[in-house]
């Protein structure tokens, strides 16, 4: 009964808070503050395109924090080391079965690190590619060969990752793509005007998608 009533409080605080996104902080030594221009930029391209009303600017939230459970949508990123404690685990799983949704967007690093940590949040899941026909890849904007490749570093084809816990995705994480540097100040990167409007349209499907599932 203790758990029924957790879950439903955090419901309704799902529900009371449906537009906003934060970024997720952790230990270990990683750069989770990367990007910086990343969130703002996709939250203005959001409200504009699909008619969000995310907060201009997205605060930071502790992974051991009873703040993220104020999100509906938390975005993670980095280039190095991540550290999961056991209290961090049990929270961000908590908040991802009640509801959450956690976007990780690997900075060429993250990846062994973030495996490593999350088979502390779900011992039992693996991380599994999502197919193109996901809705993940059909909201408002359609990418029928599923996640773009935005900067090239190795010549590997970018991919989307998930983990599914009872059958709905929870944790969506964009690998070999470099989604979020799509979504920076066009003068860090000097992308192409089509490739970063290419990253804010799949950052938008992302969003889209968390606030409707």
């Amino acid at each position: 009964m203790k758990h029924f009533f957790y879950i439903f409080f955090i419901s309704l605080s799902f529900f009371n808070n449906a537009q906003e996104v934060a970024v997720l902080k952790y230990d270990g030594g990683g750069d989770w503050y990367a990007n910086p221009t990343a969130i703002p930029n996709l939250v203005a391209f959001c409200n504009q395109n699909i008619k969000t009303t995310i907060a201009k600017n997205p605060q930071s939230v502790a992974v051991n924090s009873d703040d993220i459970f104020n999100y509906p949508l938390l975005f993670m990123t980095g280039h190095g080391n991540v550290l999961f404690s056991d209290d961090d685990a049990n929270n961000l799983r908590n908040y991802l079965i009640s509801g959450g949704f956690l976007h990780i967007s690997d900075n060429y690093g993250l990846d062994k690190y973030i495996r490593r940590e999350l088979k502390k949040v779900f011992p039992l899941l693996t991380f599994k590619e999502v197919p193109t026909n996901h809705p993940i890849y059909n909201q408002t904007f359609a990418f029928s060969n599923g996640m773009p490749k935005i900067h090239e570093h190795d010549k590997n084809a970018a991919q989307g990752f998930g983990l599914f816990y009872e059958g709905r995705l929870v944790v969506f994480y964009d690998y070999e793509t470099d989604l979020s540097d799509g979504w920076e100040d066009e003068i860090i990167h000097n992308n192409p005007k089509e490739v970063r409007e290419k990253a804010l349209k799949m950052g938008a499907n992302i969003v889209e998608y968390a606030f409707k599932n």
